[in-house]
């Protein structure tokens, strides 16, 4: 059963737009770094449902499982749609498909978007599948934000966050040993930003508490999993 893709109308809610050609894909608005315009105001925690959740439709049935063509569409739709990276397994859920044919589905989408010189492509950081613009284009999108400057992080917040993530579960106690100095102020406002988060508490007099890095944090340094940060032999070499 072909698959319509709803687009809005510049006058307010309108009706649906034929199904683009087999080759086409939809036109998707993403900024450097996995920042949606579609984003919201909420944190990434407020926005996840609890489970899996697959929605049923109006009349209380779920939807139909897609098949080739249109599951690597409803793929893209997918992730064009969440303002957060999408786990495989929230994707398989929502389209009834086995992990196989996802991961078909997904290097189809991801291989078209390259061979089309799209200037974005589908890349699985943060936990999960999202679209990402290439760098080149950032001032211009910057620009059309309205001139907003990418939010730099210090050299303080850069050792610290470099720390907990070889380190993870680390006590404040211990990156203060590792830095020489307090870090108080760098943790609360790491914490602020979502990069890092409370993963439990020590087993030592005090039961102080551990911090570990999120998902936002990977997503912000474009990795799929901390096991891919470098290795620190491989920044002895240079």
């Amino acid at each position: 059963m072909a698959v319509r893709e709803r687009r809005p109308s510049p006058d307010g809610p309108g009706g649906e737009a034929p199904p683009p050609a087999e080759e086409a894909l939809p036109v998707v608005e993403v900024v450097p770094g996995g920042e949606s315009l579609l984003a919201e105001s909420s944190t990434p925690e407020e926005r996840e449902p609890a489970g899996d959740g697959v929605e049923e439709d109006g009349n209380g049935e779920a939807p139909p499982s897609p098949e080739g063509e249109d599951l690597v569409r409803a793929v893209l739709a997918l992730v064009f749609a969440s303002p957060d990276p999408v786990p495989t397994r929230r994707l398989a859920a929502a389209l009834r498909a086995n992990g196989e044919t996802l991961r078909g589905a997904l290097d189809s989408v991801r291989r078209r978007l390259e061979e089309g010189a799209f200037p974005f492509a589908l890349s699985e950081v943060g936990g999960g599948w999202r679209l990402l613009t290439d760098p080149r284009f950032e001032p211009w999108i910057a620009r059309l934000r309205g001139l907003r400057k990418s939010e730099k992080l210090s050299a303080a917040a850069v050792e610290t966050l470099a720390i907990v993530a070889y380190r993870q579960p680390v006590t404040k106690a211990e990156i203060e040993a590792v830095r020489g100095v307090q870090a108080g102020p760098i943790l609360r406002g790491l914490l602020d930003r979502r990069l890092l988060k409370v993963v439990g508490r020590a087993p030592v007099p005090g039961r102080p508490l551990q911090y570990g890095t999120t998902n936002e944090f990977l997503d912000r340094f474009g990795l799929r999993a901390v096991a891919e940060l470098p290795r620190p032999e491989d920044l002895a070499r240079g």
